[in-house]
């Protein structure tokens, strides 16, 4: 059962197309509904009150000042916001990045990747700020905004900047590749750092998902969840949701007197020839070449079934002007040809090859007379012509070959699967389905009718509709429970005595692949010191670091610190550090050599000894791997000294086994217990070792988490910039 989506607020849905094609004709401006997929599953949504659909018209470059302003009119009348893009951003932006490089890459075509890519990533750029842009421009508070593709992988990132506390979501719908293909974009971690500005991501298939979470998880160093992730402080939904069809609309127009007479026509003329039937849009990824080499490998295998069949394929005109595709076209031109040369027969050929653009019209008596409808893609996110076919054969007949590297495939199980690249599995799988016993054909369509009845279009909108809701309102509970107030930071301005414990590595500064590279900048080490020339003021750097290391960068600070957990300590105006605890004998060389013995076998990570703990460190290391063995390790470790006085603790990158009773917690409960009582205490942390701070603040105390891991702080900054940027309010004004 599909949930019912929340009451319905505007919707700006946003795609690199508007659902219409524009011409000229005589002067006057003429709008044609398209009749692509994304249009027609949208047209619901778009049909709701108040709302917009944003993108690119169309080629306009040829119309005066005042057409454009009529298309704008007209446009704008429907619901629909124009973004308009030169020439030149449509030739480097849409055919030089969008189909010249995610295209193929996301394919898993990596010879068909322009080797020349830089030359058009800053067009998509650009053409991404255009677009959030026009979004920004038209959004209202309480919109919900859909982003529609690669095309726009930028956006949501963009728009997140310009409109902080918007809900967006984004489709993609194509596949995701895997992280290992993916890695391979030089721009990978700006992609993805793009579409976690989404609330919601979603997919066509769980395959698709896994692979998105594992390139956060390999490439960005996430640790993401089954079906989401914490990123900047918001949760970022990531689900599979496998667009479908208007299955009744397709039921009813292929049960037209029309279509049944035409569909019966057809068959009259193939009385003694099966009808195998092909449509797809003339691209290298739909795996038209190998379908009929598959042609001529079964016509090799099985000679005897030479004028039985015949394969009618219509290959729609696509991308015309750019070179892969009219190479492509000339090559099947060429197939066929050689294929038809040396089979056919007077009165029969193996290949009926039509290079033209079909209408939903024309395809539906071919869907209904088709025997086999071989849908053979090398890879597709979807691919809907499987599911229109199958919608259309009200007689519970017909078989479906498909490739299993669809996400259409993850769906429609009782079609005859094929491995799109073996071209003799694909001729046995034709022989199967030409050869297909009537009974067995009515099974199989009666179960893949059955499910796209159950699965149509509607409900995918319904289904992300919802989840888009679910996961706006999670991130708008957990904004307004967590958001620092501005009442707070004037509570901490006008402190008589404020006490600031602050964490030092993710709070103050940016986590760095090695320890040593974390070093204070110029401009933190001069905020802290204003810091400390407040009278009112009195701070505190607490850190898991070693004692040598804060006193080599914080040693000419008048601050208090504290080094390993809290285990050592330099009051303020002192030039000795003092012990707030014993040392435990026993356990830390046993447990060196084991850490020692993952470092050796975990390529990127080392050990890091402390006074009270070891630390081994993994943030250098290949993410998937280092995941696995920091498992491990915990495991291992809690079990081996179980009886000892020590704790396995999981930090920011890090596993650490430290002494138990040593923490940060200590460092609040002395300066609870010491301060006057008109003081406020602040403590700011990021990491699992500062939620023993958190834990023994005082009630009237202000805990703050720096960045978005889940915390018992009362507050939430966004990182070390957030943080910063608080602290100069502290010393401003």
């Amino acid at each position: 059962m599909i949930a019912s989506p929340a009451p319905a607020s505007r919707y700006l849905i946003v795609s690199n197309r508007l659902p219409v094609t524009v011409s000229q004709k005589e002067g006057k401006i003429e709008l044609k509904a398209s009749a692509g997929g994304l249009a027609t599953a949208l047209s619901h949504v778009h049909g709701t009150e108040g709302s917009r659909w944003i993108g690119w018209p169309g080629e306009t470059g040829q119309m005066d000042k005042s057409a454009r302003a009529e298309l704008d009119r007209r446009l704008n009348a429907d619901g629909m916001i124009p973004v308009h893009l030169t020439t030149k951003q449509v030739e480097r932006f849409y055919e030089g990045f969008c189909n010249g490089v995610l295209w193929p890459l996301f394919h898993y075509l990596l010879d068909k990747v322009r080797l020349d890519a830089w030359v058009d990533w800053q067009a998509y750029r650009e053409a991404n700020e255009l677009f959030a842009d026009a979004v920004a421009r038209h959004y209202q508070p309480g919109d919900r905004i859909w982003v529609h593709d690669y095309h726009l992988m930028l956006l949501p990132a963009l728009l997140r900047k310009r409109l902080p506390h918007a809900s967006i979501s984004f489709f993609l719908h194509i596949p995701f590749p895997a992280s290992g293909v993916f890695r391979i974009l030089p721009w990978r971690r700006e992609i993805l750092e793009g579409l976690l500005g989404c609330d919601l991501i979603g997919f066509h298939t769980h395959s698709y998902q896994r692979q998105f979470l594992s390139s956060l998880l390999r490439l960005l160093g996430l640790e993401t969840q089954v079906d989401s992730v914490t990123y900047d402080g918001r949760m970022v939904r990531v689900g599979a949701f496998p667009i479908s069809i208007d299955t009744e609309h397709f039921i009813k127009e292929s049960s037209t007197p029309r279509v049944e007479e035409a569909a019966a026509k057809m068959r009259e003329q193939n009385t003694e020839c099966k009808i195998l039937f092909g449509v797809d849009r003339l691209d290298y990824t739909k795996g038209m070449r190998r379908r009929v080499l598959a042609i001529e490998r079964l016509l090799e295998r099985s000679p005897g079934l030479a004028g039985k069949f015949r394969l009618i394929q219509v290959a729609s005109p696509s991308r015309t002007k750019v070179e892969a595709y009219a190479q492509l076209r000339r090559s099947l031109d060429e197939l066929v040809g050689r294929v038809n040369g040396r089979f056919s027969t007077v009165n029969w050929s193996p290949v009926q090859y039509l290079y033209q653009t079909m209408s939903l019209e024309d395809l539906m008596p071919l869907y209904r007379a088709a025997d086999v409808m071989v849908v053979t893609p090398t890879r597709d996110g979807m691919n809907l012509v499987a599911k229109e076919f199958v919608a259309c054969r009200n007689d519970n007949d017909g078989v479906l070959v498909l490739s299993e590297f669809t996400g259409a495939a993850w769906e429609l199980g009782e079609a005859v699967l094929v491995n799109p690249y073996d071209i003799d599995g694909i001729a046995r799988a034709l022989q199967q389905a030409i050869t297909m016993p009537e009974e067995e054909r009515h099974f199989r369509m009666t179960r893949l009718r059955q499910r796209i009845q159950r699965w149509t279009v509607h409900d995918w909108v319904k289904s992300f509709d919802a989840a888009f809701a679910q996961v706006t309102s999670e991130n708008e509970r957990l904004r307004q429970s967590t958001v620092l107030p501005p009442e707070e930071v004037l509570r901490m301005k006008n402190a008589e005595h404020l006490v600031l414990v602050l964490d030092y590595d993710g709070t103050l500064v940016p986590y760095a692949g090695l320890p040593e590279l974390a070093a204070p900048d110029k401009e933190l080490y001069e905020l802290l010191e204003a810091l400390i020339a407040k009278p009112n003021i009195e701070l505190h750097i607490a850190s898991g670091r070693p004692r040598e290391t804060m006193e080599r960068w914080f040693g000419g600070l008048d601050a208090a610190l504290h080094a390993d957990h809290g285990f050592w300590k330099r009051a303020r105006g002192a030039t000795e550090w003092t012990t707030m605890g014993s040392l435990e004998a026993g356990w830390k060389e046993k447990a060196k050599v084991i850490m020692e013995e993952f470092a050796a076998r975990t390529p990127g990570s080392f050990v890091e000894e402390k006074t009270v703990a070891l630390c081994w460190h993994f943030r250098l290391c290949e993410s998937q791997f280092a995941e696995l063995q920091e498992r491990e390790l915990r495991l291992h470790l809690a079990d081996l000294f179980k009886n000892h006085p020590v704790e396995v603790m999981r930090g920011n990158k890090i596993v650490e086994l430290r002494q138990l009773g040593i923490h940060k917690g200590l460092i609040v409960s002395a300066l609870s217990a010491a301060g006057p009582e008109d003081a406020l205490l602040v403590a700011v942390g990021d990491d699992t070792t500062d939620e023993d701070m958190f834990r023994q603040m005082p009630p009237d105390g202000i805990s703050i988490h720096s960045g978005s891991l889940a915390s018992r702080a009362r507050y939430r900054l966004a990182g070390p910039a957030a943080v910063r940027a608080v602290l100069r309010q502290l010393v401003e004004g």
